[in-house]
């Protein structure tokens, strides 16, 4: 229990420290731009770069797991990888709001979701459901849909695309 807690510490730390030395070179941006569409690259960049960042870390890894692995739907999880995100984009949380609010929600065990009409706490919440209607909005597929909704819910447990992407978000 209390080596879970630790590990838990360390990997928000160095979360905290990979956000603050986050940047997209050229070849982040050559990889995003050959993946997405024009109206999909309009959402992505207004990603902060700390989540356009790790959005691309992910795709990365999937890239190449899918390279290993052809029976897996390689564009689809790259548009994903990208894309799970997006609805941070809604209200944007900074470095410090989402550090408040990541370490609240761990001390409270989640009980701070009750206080998701402030708008911050409801992004971090429901940002899957907010992206997949961003999303939707810009006549998205629908599994692609589906994946950025539930990529953090844990009940779905049964879909290979689905799980992959949760791998490799919580890896990065």
């Amino acid at each position: 229990m209390w080596i879970r807690r630790w590990e838990n510490i360390f990997y928000r730390i160095k979360q905290f420290y990979w956000a603050i030395t986050s940047k997209v070179n050229k070849d982040d941006i050559n990889f995003v731009i050959n993946i997405l569409n024009i109206k999909e690259l309009e959402l992505f960049n207004k990603l902060s770069v700390q989540e356009q960042k790790h959005s691309i870390k992910v795709a990365y890894d999937i890239k190449f797991l899918c390279e290993k692995n052809n029976k897996i739907d390689m564009n689809l999880l790259l548009k994903a990888a990208l894309l799970h995100d997006i609805g941070k984009i809604y209200r944007r949380l900074n470095l410090i709001d989402k550090s408040v609010i990541v370490l609240l929600n761990s001390i409270s065990k989640g009980k701070i979701k009750r206080f998701s009409k402030n708008k911050k706490i409801n992004v971090y919440y429901n940002h899957g459901r907010i992206g997949s209607e961003l999303l939707e909005s810009i006549e998205c597929d629908e599994k692609l849909l589906y994946l950025v909704e539930h990529h953090h819910n844990c009940e779905i447990n049964n879909n290979v695309e689905l799980n992959i992407l949760r791998f490799y978000d919580r890896k990065n």
